[in-house]
């Protein structure tokens, strides 16, 4: 079943069209990642997703809803959330504060209180810090601490924009085994954006190449990393 699907997006920031005619399916369940260089488009995708940028043409479907001129927050509600590029935690506010403000849109008290404990089952160390403030925190914590806030929205899609930014590998396979254990236990599916290509697709199922605003290479992991463009162009270029 796919949980979400745009056909021919476009978008534009000002007068520059960033996406050029993007056409992608998520199936409910699964990962993919979305995969490119610098300024491919990657990010406007999510921030699009998000409704953060209107897309000028095309449609975008989740759950059957269309997206096209929703706000942010209607799209949260429909259960679609994301984590963004640079953490962006509230670094005055303690780790308690950060993961309720994943839950702004709720108003289940008990749903709020039991995926707290959820997050707190799979970051311990978020536990044992609850009161110490965001901007205290190590990077992965801090990464640790946004893709919580995210799952405090209780999605059924997350969208994570490069997750493994400027953190070492240690901590990295950590939080894809975590990324890994939410989508096999809660069936989330998971939109990827990733410059760690081999990361990538070790744990997605799917992928989409983009440049310039372009879809130019799809297909599943291990046919991406068969792929011999694939591997000259993006798997021998890590950060």
């Amino acid at each position: 079943m796919t949980a979400l699907r745009l056909r021919n997006v476009e978008a534009s920031y000002g007068a520059v069209r960033a996406l050029h005619g993007i056409s992608l399916n998520v199936e409910s369940g699964s990962i993919v990642a979305l995969l490119g260089a610098n300024g491919a488009g990657k990010s406007t995708i999510l921030k699009t997703l998000s409704g953060l940028l209107k897309p000028t043409d095309g449609d975008i479907e989740f759950d059957g809803h269309r997206l096209n001129s929703l706000s942010p927050r209607e799209i949260i509600r429909l259960g679609l959330a994301q984590v963004p590029e640079g953490r962006r935690i509230f670094k005055d506010l303690d780790i308690g504060e950060n993961l309720r403000m994943g839950a702004y849109t709720r108003d289940d008290a008990a749903g709020i209180a039991r995926d707290l404990e959820m997050v707190f089952d799979l970051f311990p160390i978020l536990k044992e810090r609850i009161k110490q403030l965001g901007g205290t925190l190590s990077g992965g914590e801090q990464q640790m601490l946004t893709i919580g806030r995210g799952l405090m929205a209780r999605p059924r899609l997350l969208l994570l924009d490069e997750p493994s930014l400027g953190l070492a590998p240690l901590i990295v396979g950590n939080i894809f085994r975590v990324l890994k254990k939410v989508n096999t236990e809660q069936g989330m599916a998971l939109l990827i954006v990733e410059q760690n290509v081999h990361v990538a697709l070790q744990n997605a199922g799917y992928a989409y190449v983009l440049q310039l605003g372009r879809i130019t290479v799809e297909g599943t992991a291990g046919e991406l990393r068969g792929n011999r463009e694939v591997v000259a162009s993006y798997l021998g270029m890590q950060n």
